[in-house]
């Protein structure tokens, strides 16, 4: 029986969407697995895609270089943009779709991800800011909705792996 908490939510009003995800996961697991490129890589791509890390520099000002793969190869880069980062608690970063050659196509849309552990469940509360409400929107319609909850269901299995 799975009780942990999923919510997904669109507010045109305010540009933003918000997903809340909880996990059966000690908060410092968890972090990693957003924060260290040999973990993100693991389940950062909603299947049959993988996601591969060019370069990481997890510290504020440093950035995620990465291409989510195809089975046939076809390579959809993307790059994130640390913008601050308290520890075990929040980090921020602008994400933006990208060239290979990291070259960005803006605009993009600002991440705030939110980390907290109550009797050994982890959530994570990230609210994705968008400046365009068109972009938001072909986003959604582009099928984010569906494959980030698949991305955040292989967290789920790769966190409970870990775990046994």
């Amino acid at each position: 029986m799975n009780h942990l908490n999923f919510e997904f939510k669109v507010d045109k009003s305010t540009k933003t969407v918000l997903v809340t995800r909880e996990f059966n996961a000690e908060l410092s697991l968890v972090w990693d697995a957003f924060t260290k490129k040999e973990i993100l890589d693991q389940w950062w791509a909603p299947k049959p895609f993988e996601s591969k890390t060019k370069i990481m520099d997890f510290k504020v000002g440093g950035r995620r270089f990465y291409a989510m793969v195809s089975p046939e190869g076809l390579e959809m880069w993307q790059l994130q943009q640390y913008t601050s980062i308290t520890p075990n608690t929040n980090f921020k970063f602008l994400s933006v779709f990208a060239d290979k050659d990291e070259n960005p196509h803006l605009p993009g849309s600002n991440w705030d991800l939110n980390f907290s552990e109550a009797n050994g469940i982890t959530k994570i509360s990230i609210s994705i800011y968008n400046e365009s409400l068109e972009r938001m929107e072909k986003m959604i319609e582009m099928g984010f909705k569906e494959g980030f909850t698949m991305t955040l269901n292989e967290l789920n299995d790769l966190l409970n792996n870990i775990n046994k």
